[in-house]
């Protein structure tokens, strides 16, 4: 599984309604890469956790998530995607 998110939003916590998104380091990794490299570790991973705009959006863009699959909390954007 890979968890990847957009680099400014690491420590942060989003809410809606009951809904509550933690953007925690020990999850989502302290080592920062350029949105190519991110996109193409993604690439092969049949499991992703992806939150951001920045992120979601190479996802999309790229083919490896469908548009309808994301998710906003707060008005970030948030996919989890299985591939089988």
């Amino acid at each position: 599984m890979i968890a990847a998110c957009d680099e400014m939003l690491i420590g942060k916590t989003f809410r809606q309604g009951k809904m509550k998104l933690a953007i925690d380091a020990k999850f989502y990794g302290k080592k920062a890469v350029s949105i190519e490299e991110a996109v193409t570790i993604l690439e092969p991973a049949e499991m992703m956790n992806l939150v951001g705009h920045e992120i979601v959006k190479a996802a999309v863009d790229r083919g490896l998530v469908h548009p309808a699959a994301v998710i906003q909390i707060a008005g970030i954007p948030h996919v989890q995607v299985l591939r089988m």
